[in-house]
């Protein structure tokens, strides 16, 4: 039983925790937070150990009524790996100063630098190359999504070149912050985005052959990708076939009714998904087609939590507890009830 330790628990901790919860080979011996709110309140009533993320603090969980254990360094002996879910840039120093000078196996969220890491996560495309290491990223939601469709479409055809349009959403459906959105912006206005290069980091082979931009829309629910694939030959049934036999993608129809991220979420509500998560990435059936050779291709990212699954898979990479990254996804999907 592989014990867990989720150093941060927000958007992302908070759905792994309850992912690692479900697998029958791996628990979760504790989680951590900066500062006591709902969440740490919320984490303390679904019963996992609560600790402070930051040694001193402990005392401000306490003045809230907050049952707290301790502080990181209370649990982190006890850890084979820890999931780090925190805001982005702090992983890489919780690398440094925590998970390397406790000797700790770690993953860290894509919003780290990949050159702070030893690789950077993918079930379906680098299982193996992360098997047994020590730190780890497993990358951003959008990558994720790409990665996922790139491979079925690569199970098929030969890729040789793609060009990715990424729609992003303004901000995450609890991130007020951000404030009112009135704007369609270009983010970054230069192209080609950080998006292609980072699919590189995963996929060395299509480092020079994807080119991404990428714009910010006034929504929150999810992200949504136009793919334009040039290959060496295939057909509109073949691609459709590739998704449907890849896992955590799958196929929707806007006749159906299922024709907008506002509709796939309702149906992620409907089939009782915890926080209407949807692992899976859904590609638009009609947004299908072949010319000259060339895939065009609509889907949507669920930007909360197509990344979870991954870092399940991760965890049974880096602590050798699978060989097999296709009987892994197959112990997460079933865990979890992921559809295909």
């Amino acid at each position: 039983m592989a014990k867990v330790l989720i150093n941060g628990y927000g958007s992302i901790g908070k759905r792994v925790a309850d992912a690692v919860s479900m697998q029958k080979d791996m628990e979760v011996i504790g989680v951590t937070k900066t500062r006591p709110n709902f969440e740490a309140d919320m984490a303390v009533q679904k019963g996992y150990d609560l600790y402070s993320a930051v040694e001193g603090r402990e005392s401000l969980f306490e003045e809230k009524g907050i049952d707290i254990q301790g502080n990181i360094f209370d649990i982190i002996e006890e850890a084979d790996i820890v999931v780090d879910c925190a805001p982005g840039g702090i992983g890489k120093d919780n690398i440094e100063n925590i998970y390397k000078k406790y000797n700790k196996k770690a993953i860290v969220q894509g919003g780290e630098k990949a050159p702070f890491v030893e690789d950077s996560f993918n079930s379906l495309w680098s299982y193996d190359r992360c098997y047994g290491k020590n730190i780890i990223r497993a990358v951003s939601c959008n990558t994720t999504g790409l990665c996922r469709t790139l491979y079925a479409i690569n199970s098929t055809t030969d890729i040789l070149k793609a060009r990715i349009v990424l729609i992003r959403r303004g901000a995450d459906p609890n991130d007020a912050k951000r404030g009112p959105i009135n704007a369609i912006v270009p983010n970054p206005p230069t192209i080609p985005s950080h998006h292609g290069p980072d699919v590189g980091t995963v996929i060395p082979e299509f480092k020079d052959k994807i080119i991404t931009s990428a714009i910010i829309v006034p929504t929150t629910l999810m992200h949504m990708h136009s793919l334009m694939v040039e290959t060496t030959g295939t057909t509109k049934d073949d691609v459709i076939d590739a998704i449907e036999k890849t896992p955590r993608i799958f196929t929707v129809s806007a006749e159906n009714g299922l024709d907008s991220t506002a509709t796939i979420i309702e149906y992620a509500r409907d089939i009782g998904r915890p926080r209407y998560d949807l692992w899976e990435i859904p590609v638009w059936e009609e947004s299908v087609n072949v010319v000259d050779n060339e895939i065009f291709l609509m889907q949507a990212v669920h930007q909360e939590s197509d990344v979870i699954p991954e870092n399940i898979d991760c965890i049974r990479s880096m602590l050798k507890m699978e060989e097999d990254n296709i009987k892994s996804i197959e112990m997460t999907n079933k865990a979890m009830g992921i559809l295909k």
